[in-house]
């Protein structure tokens, strides 16, 4: 497999941990991706998530660039619908301003949280049938081509920042295709529709003065280490606190449940629905990963994986990026 490697780092802040212990870890692992060769490391807005640390995105970019060199950073994605499309062009117009030739802005048009959340977010759930149309807002903006009659963004225009869709349904994937931008798959949580979706997106590909072909990005857990118990181990530890996560507060449970109860909820339904969102995941030794993503790569014919390390720890996390690294450039 030769296709580049990337990183989605969730910023996650685990039980007994702050924000600011999320946000050194996050530094310590693009760190660490950087020196390993890595291409981007990506984050992700969401909001009213006390296990995820990214909901001020363009801000943790600015703290992750000032603490790296080189690796390209972006969003995966930023919820454009929340947002402005002029706020987003100043926001990483002036990103790009800091860091020139590292910046990416990965959209999406899903509200990155629930309901109340996103009346709290002063967001009208309608917003999103505009998201095209503020695509291309945005676009123009940051190509200094304004398409709203005297208003640019200051920073942001002419700086080109590059634009990626993504998408876990088809939708984004024939947006993407029409407006010639590259197309990155949110497999690593919902791999329904990866295959039909990237098919879907190299029908409707038109090449653009962005891009002369089709580009893929698809999103992939991996979990490795040493051995393929430690892996197992660590990988369980993560199917627990999805479980909990996702479905504890929707079923009444408290939070701080025990292995052995969560072991119980993961034996109900909710254990399908956790194992059907990690379907995508490579969990193993060095080998049993590359094995794993090799054939990955073969059935999508990604260009680029973006890949999420799954160990529950910073240290399992930054073990899982180094062995990921090494064998896949034996």
């Amino acid at each position: 497999m030769s296709v580049p490697l990337s990183i989605l780092d969730l910023a996650p802040v685990a039980k007994g941990q702050t924000a600011s212990d999320s946000f050194a870890a996050s530094v310590a692992l693009a760190r660490k991706a950087e020196d390993l060769g890595y291409l981007r490391v990506w984050y992700a807005e969401h909001h009213n998530m006390a296990s995820i640390g990214s909901s001020a995105t363009s801000v943790l970019i600015a703290h992750i660039g000032a603490m790296t060199s080189s690796i390209r950073l972006g969003s995966g994605g930023v919820m454009l619908p929340n947002h402005s499309p002029l706020v987003i062009a100043e926001q990483f117009g002036t990103l790009a301003a800091l860091y020139p030739g590292r910046i990416d802005l990965g959209l999406g048009r899903a509200p990155g949280t629930d309901q109340p959340t996103t009346y709290a977010l002063r967001r009208d759930p309608r917003t999103a049938d505009r998201f095209p149309q503020d695509v291309l807002e945005l676009q123009a903006f940051l190509r200094g081509e304004s398409t709203v009659q005297g208003v640019d963004a200051y920073p942001g225009k002419g700086s080109n920042v590059p634009l990626y869709i993504l998408g876990s349904s088809l939708f984004g994937a024939q947006l993407a295709g029409m407006l010639g931008l590259p197309y990155a798959f949110a497999s690593h949580f919902a791999p329904d529709s990866l295959l039909d979706a990237i098919a879907n997106y190299r029908a409707e590909f038109k090449p653009s003065a962005d891009l002369d072909k089709p580009y893929v990005i698809a999103g992939v857990n991996v979990c490795a280490a040493d051995t393929t118990q430690q892996a197992k181990d660590q990988f369980q530890v993560i199917r627990r606190a999805r479980a909990v996560n996702l479905f504890g507060r929707r079923l009444g449970l408290p939070q701080d449940l025990s292995d052995e109860q969560s072991d119980e909820l993961l034996a109900s339904a909710v254990g399908m629905h956790v194992d059907q969102m990690l379907r995508y995941t490579a969990v193993g030794d060095p080998a049993e990963v590359r094995d794993y993503l090799d054939g990955f790569v073969k059935k999508t014919g990604a260009d680029e994986l973006i890949t999420v390390h799954q160990a529950p720890d910073l240290e399992g996390r930054l073990r899982s990026v180094t062995l990921l690294a090494q064998t896949m450039a034996e």
